[in-house]
């Protein structure tokens, strides 16, 4: 009678050990799996989603994610060493507790979904129609089988989060800031003054001639103490980020 479970051995590189327990990472580890179990289903056994795995050597061989399982197979499994094809700008979908880096990605031109609201089923959706990037601190939600594109983030600080993804996605050259809205993600377009007079503040009337106006949601936006708030952040992360 053939037994229901057979040994393989798994090795996880590079930054794929931050799914890992400290016992397992850099390690070969004995993992047991059922027979007609694919190297995917296996991969996200071990804690690791799908859509962070850039390559899957098995026997010294490339193998596609659906490759059926042997026993005695060795399996090196290797990062991403670039999420996208080059010369792609990322475009992402956020779930719903990273709003900050919504808006930080926003204010760097950053083609960036996000609304508070949105469910599971419908980040999935936008993101395999519109072909988005997730970006999450959720793992379950990367191993979805519907999606190509995603990252679980490691930091919990949207600041930290903006250098990941930047550094992750090689988005130095992609930079545009203060070309969308933050509040929706529209693009901003220079309004006449006389077409929106009555929507300022009073002092905005009297000391401000520059406007711009959200073609999406109609937010109004102009240069004042806010944005040189604004532009020094930009000049911080890009002295971080793009040296």
């Amino acid at each position: 009678m053939q037994p229901p479970f057979f040994h393989t051995g798994f090795l996880f590189h590079g930054s794929l050990n931050d799914f890992l327990r400290t016992r397992q990472k850099n390690t070969r580890l004995d993992f047991p799996c059922r027979f007609s179990s694919s190297v995917k289903d296996a991969i996200e056994a071990n804690g690791v989603p799908h859509v962070e795995v850039g390559k899957i050597v098995v026997n010294g061989k490339e193998k596609p994610f659906d490759y059926l399982l042997q026993p005695g197979d060795e399996i090196d499994v290797f990062p991403y060493e670039r999420q996208l094809p080059a010369g792609s700008p990322a475009r992402f979908v956020l779930d719903v507790h990273l709003g900050g880096l919504a808006r930080r990605l926003r204010m760097l031109g950053i083609d960036t979904i996000y609304r508070n609201d949105l469910h599971d089923p419908e980040i999935i959706a936008i993101a395999t129609t519109e072909n988005r990037v997730v970006l999450t601190r959720d793992v379950g939600l990367l191993k979805h089988k519907l999606l190509q594109w995603g990252y679980w983030l490691r930091s919990q600080q949207s600041e930290e989060q903006l250098l990941e993804v930047i550094s992750r996605f090689s988005l130095c050259n992609y930079l545009q800031p203060f070309m969308r809205c933050i509040a929706c993600n529209g693009l901003l377009a220079t309004v006449a003054k006389n077409e929106i007079v009555e929507l300022l503040p009073e002092k905005t009337r009297l000391f401000f001639e520059e406007f711009y106006r959200c073609t999406a949601c109609g937010k109004i936006y102009w240069k004042g103490s806010h944005y040189q708030d604004m532009l020094r952040s930009v000049e911080r992360i890009r002295s971080v980020a793009c040296q």
